[in-house]
């Protein structure tokens, strides 16, 4: 089916296109896992409609044409053709049904996110731009209790009860972050990798650390928070290499 027909065809193209790159690129940082891990946006104005990935496909042939569209809602998603992975619908949806300013939901087992969320202190010291980006903005959920079906998804709808704090790191699970947009989602979610990686690097070389003072590290914080349109910049890019490349993610 040509693209110009599944543009006509298929309901909020541009965030399908825009949600298939983040795929193939988290694909591409290895941050993703065989063909778990999941990302979703909502697409109504309450959230409760949701596009998210289909069952056991690998984030590397994801395209927008092969986003679901449900609705957290719809009590009977999981026996309908097509349903989501159990697992993605018991925590997405979740997330999606309780927490409105949650567009975007991103959860990966990325290596140094799943380290560091099995670190008995979960908690990254702001030791570089980076690290401060996540000063006071990250929440830990300790209270692991097995996949993530409805039971463990609604746990973790309330533990992002403060606006302010868009990344949850799911204790001796993974990572799970939040935002307006698949830019900003995006964005965070790659950055948190980095801020996890130099942290846990730092540890490895058994000397002190060198940790900002809180006031540095709001200012950090305040000044990431205000950067422009660097996420939106940094989400365009990476589609132009991918069309440069010929990649068929926007199909």
């Amino acid at each position: 089916m040509a693209v110009t027909q599944l543009r006509q065809n298929l309901e909020h193209w541009q965030e399908r296109v825009d949600l298939a790159a983040s795929f193939r690129w988290t694909a591409r940082l290895d941050m993703h896992e065989s063909v778990a891990n999941h990302f979703s946006l909502a697409v109504s104005e309450d959230g409760s409609k949701f596009l998210m990935n289909p069952y056991l496909r690998h984030f590397s042939r994801i395209k927008a044409s092969d986003l679901l569209l449900l609705d957290a809602n719809d009590n009977e998603t999981l026996s309908r053709p097509n349903a989501p992975d159990p697992t993605a619908w018991g925590l997405h949806g979740s997330i999606h049904r309780a927490v409105p300013w949650a567009r975007c939901v991103m959860h990966v087992h990325s290596i140094f996110a799943t380290v560091l969320a099995s670190l008995a202190d979960s908690v990254i010291p702001p030791i570089d731009q980076n690290t401060a980006m996540f000063f006071n903005r990250v929440v830990v959920d300790s209270h692991f209790g097995g996949m993530a079906f409805e039971e463990e998804g609604t746990r973790c709808a309330k533990a992002l009860s403060d606006p302010k704090k868009k990344t949850l790191i799911l204790g001796n699970h993974g990572v799970l972050v939040i935002g307006a947009t698949v830019a900003e989602t995006f964005n965070r979610l790659y950055y948190f990798e980095r801020a996890a990686e130099t942290y846990i690097r730092a540890l490895q070389t058994h000397q002190p650390l060198r940790v900002l003072s809180d006031e540095i590290a709001e200012k950090t914080a305040g000044e990431w928070e205000g950067y422009g349109d660097f996420d939106v910049r940094h989400l365009a890019e990476l589609k132009a290499i991918l069309d440069e490349e010929g990649s068929d993610y926007a199909d």
